[in-house]
């Protein structure tokens, strides 16, 4: 019988770099046949030590630094994303406000230093929706055609992912899921808005709920059966699952991911959760719906942004 499988699909590589007030990461990986695989991962101090005005050339530089590295290591890569913990430009591929790390980062190109140094097509993502994309591509959401994902750590980055893609919105901005509005007397958030779902479960506001220095404290301290942080973390699942229950109602997702050090809590964090999305999601059947652990830790930032470079990439060539 004649062979008519035909040609394999080629396999082609991306690269992620994840920028982070402490550490740069990056990974390459190999796309093929619709699947994503892993082909090599590393991190580096964040170049932050210098004057802080001096501090966004030292990292776009160490990015395009860390890129070409990346590149002649694992071969040639067709696209380089990047993640950056803030708002940025989509059109010009520059940041707008990075509220964690240091300098003035308005207005500072990223994407076209690191391509210039490198020579391929380079394109920003917010971080917490490139952590949604990981998750939906390799991790806890794949085979999702909706999701809704949070970071839960210095402060509530979202994702949303309606019919296989992530929300972006015009500006970058969409999911910002942790900035809406849970009450309207409620606490100052550091959006300049009040009662942000971010303003009651942030790591610090954890951290105070539960009467610990830390939020990693407090999730130790609720799993060594501590009253009060069993009680801190049951008012922060509340908040939480009011505005998860919100999005619910909106986008009925298949999913909902939930990743970041809080998230460590476990059923602790998960069941207050799934309580309040009871009481306010009313709409759709919860059955169908299920909330779920991240499960690429650290890397889904620097994966995520690898795929997100891809994606643009094709959507650059396709004209769409």
């Amino acid at each position: 019988m004649d062979d008519v499988t035909g040609p394999a699909a080629p396999r082609v590589r991306h690269l992620g770099l994840d920028l982070g007030g402490t550490n740069l990461k990056w990974s390459v990986l190999e796309h093929a046949d619709g699947a994503w695989a892993m082909v090599a991962r590393d991190r580096v101090p964040t170049r932050i030590d210098a004057d802080r005005d001096a501090v966004p050339d030292a990292i776009v530089a160490q990015l395009g630094e860390l890129a070409a590295t990346a590149i002649a290591g694992c071969g040639p890569v067709a696209s380089i994303g990047i993640g950056v913990p803030g708002l940025y430009d989509p059109a010009t591929g520059a940041t707008r406000f990075l509220p964690n790390v240091p300098g003035p980062w308005a207005g500072r190109p990223v994407a076209a230093p690191v391509s210039a140094a490198t020579g391929v097509p380079a394109f920003l993502v917010n971080d917490a929706r490139a952590f949604g994309l990981a998750e939906l591509r390799l991790g806890s959401a794949r085979g999702a055609s909706s999701m809704i994902g949070l970071t839960l750590g210095t402060g509530v980055g979202g994702v949303i992912v309606v019919d296989d893609h992530v929300v972006i919105g015009h500006d970058g901005t969409a999911g910002e899921i942790g900035h809406q509005t849970i009450d309207p007397d409620g606490p100052w958030c550091g959006c300049g808005n009040r009662g942000c779902v971010e303003a009651y479960a942030r790591a610090d506001q954890v951290a105070a709920a539960c009467g610990t220095a830390t939020a990693e404290e407090a999730v130790n301290a609720a799993q060594a059966g501590d009253a009060r942080a069993l009680r801190g973390l049951a008012d922060v699942g509340r908040y939480l699952g009011i505005g998860i229950a919100n999005m619910i109602n909106a986008i009925s997702p298949d999913v909902i991911v939930l990743g970041g050090g809080v998230a460590a809590a476990g059923e602790l964090l998960f069941a207050p959760i799934r309580a309040e999305i009871a009481r306010r999601a009313t709409m759709t059947s919860l059955d169908a719906v299920t909330i779920v652990p991240a499960e690429l830790g650290i890397w889904a930032g620097a994966y995520g942004a690898a795929v997100h470079g891809a994606e643009r990439l094709a959507a650059t060539t396709t004209g769409r």
